[in-house]
């Protein structure tokens, strides 16, 4: 079943899907009923670089519920599904809400630490999981999640689907489908 998109969004997405620029997407803190919206969105936009900056299971608090292991573990080998099925380079920042070791059994040598900088294309991503990891950093564009903060050259996946296009450096945000903050146990938008 195909998905039912706001005007504006569908606009967007034509737009990544046209463009002849290479695709950087950013997400964080998803949880398991986005991961349908997050394959889509894939395909309709068929990114070269994906990067998740954490919480890959986010309707599983691991942290405060590590009872819950076994139901995290089969959501992230959904996830690892989704996105390697893709072609794009996956990079991989583990959350609090992760299990590291479980991580990179599902994705390997994609999995970076917090705090690091990576170079795609010609321009420098700083990439956390928190603003924390990433403030001060040396990088063009700094991609986190786990809260609402916005922090100056910050991308917050928990806002929506980041995109930035290379080599322009333009970037467009997707907003996640209505109810992904209640997935995610949001009660209310704190912060903001």
């Amino acid at each position: 079943m195909p998905l039912k998109l706001p005007v504006f969004r569908k606009k967007v997405l034509e737009l990544l899907s046209s463009t002849g620029e290479k695709k950087v997407m950013h997400l964080s803190d998803t949880p398991e009923s986005a991961y349908r919206f997050i394959k889509a969105l894939i395909e309709k936009t068929r990114p070269d670089y994906i990067i998740h900056t954490g919480d890959l299971a986010d309707n599983v608090k691991l942290e405060r519920r590590p009872e819950l292991r076994p139901l995290y573990k089969g959501s992230l080998r959904k996830l690892a599904g989704v996105l390697r099925g893709s072609d794009a380079r996956l990079y991989i920042v583990p959350g609090n809400e992760d299990d590291p070791e479980l991580v990179r059994e599902f994705f390997g040598d994609t999995v970076f630490e917090p705090g690091t900088i990576v170079e795609i294309e010609g321009v420098r991503f700083a990439l956390g999981h928190t603003w924390k990891d990433v403030i001060g950093k040396d990088a063009d564009f700094k991609l986190y999640g786990h809260n609402f903060k916005l922090i100056e050259n910050g991308l917050n996946g928990v806002l929506g689907v980041n995109f930035v296009l290379l080599p322009s450096r333009r970037t467009y945000r997707v907003k996640y489908p209505g109810g992904t903050d209640l997935d995610r146990g949001y009660k209310m938008w704190r912060g903001l």
